[in-house]
């Protein structure tokens, strides 16, 4: 198999745009190489049901593929019915975000953020969240005026990347290419500060050892730290 040519420890190039909807403030294009995601942030003055008079807000996020992300035509998910994969996505979206966020310095407002994939060349779930931030740090700052990551209700930055093992070679941030050629792949989510939130690994007809295992995690930690620094920068632009 013929591999990308950037080096195994080497990030896609990514692209960060935010604002890119005039109507949205808390709109940010996200490009992982030939993945492109637009995540969006809206914000509601009121919670869901079962946690009003709490005093605490709430985030939550939708995903949601494009038909022409993919080819051949993905078909839209109609009479609210949605497929386990989407499902498992948007609920892992959430959690990542819910993870950093202090929902009782919210007050009772809800943020729900929107991840439509436009493209998908592997890492969609990785993009939506690490894009996703973003767009939530921004809808933040609308509902907390003043408030910045890590001063007010966002306690830290969060961050996803895919690692995988193929041909006994460990790779970051695999594109569809090198996902569908992997024998080991994993989808790691950490904090600005280095803590995991979450970790999804799993061999394909295949296994992988302690040492393997401590070598994916190092690679994933190493790339989350440089999107981290990614996403600082774009949330200071603006």
């Amino acid at each position: 198999m013929n591999l990308p040519e950037r080096a195994a420890d080497q990030l896609r190039d990514v692209e960060i745009q935010l604002g890119y909807i005039p109507s949205n403030p808390a709109s940010v294009l996200y490009k992982s190489g030939g993945t492109i995601v637009l995540c969006t942030a809206s914000l509601e003055t009121s919670v869901p049901p079962w946690m009003a008079g709490k005093g605490k807000g709430w985030v939550t996020a939708e995903y949601n593929m494009l038909p022409g992300s993919t080819s051949p035509r993905k078909r839209r998910d109609r009479g609210g019915k949605i497929d386990g994969r989407t499902t498992e996505i948007q609920r892992l979206i959430g959690r990542s975000l819910r993870a950093i966020i202090d929902l009782n310095q919210l007050g009772e407002n809800s943020i729900t953020v929107d991840c439509d994939v436009l493209q998908a060349d592997g890492g969609t779930r990785t993009a939506s969240i690490t894009g996703g931030f973003i767009a939530l740090a921004k809808a933040v700052e609308m509902a907390v005026p003043g408030s910045r990551v890590g001063d007010g209700p966002i306690r830290d930055s969060v961050a996803a990347i895919s690692v995988g093992l193929i041909d006994e070679l460990v790779r970051l941030d695999l594109d569809y290419q090198l996902d569908s050629a992997a024998d080991v792949d994993m989808n790691v989510v950490m904090t600005g500060a280095g803590r995991f939130v979450e970790i999804q690994g799993t061999g394909e007809e295949a296994t992988f050892d302690d040492a393997q295992l401590v070598e994916l995690l190092r690679l994933a930690r190493k790339g989350i730290g440089e999107l981290t620094e990614r996403q600082r920068q774009a949330i200071a632009k603006h």
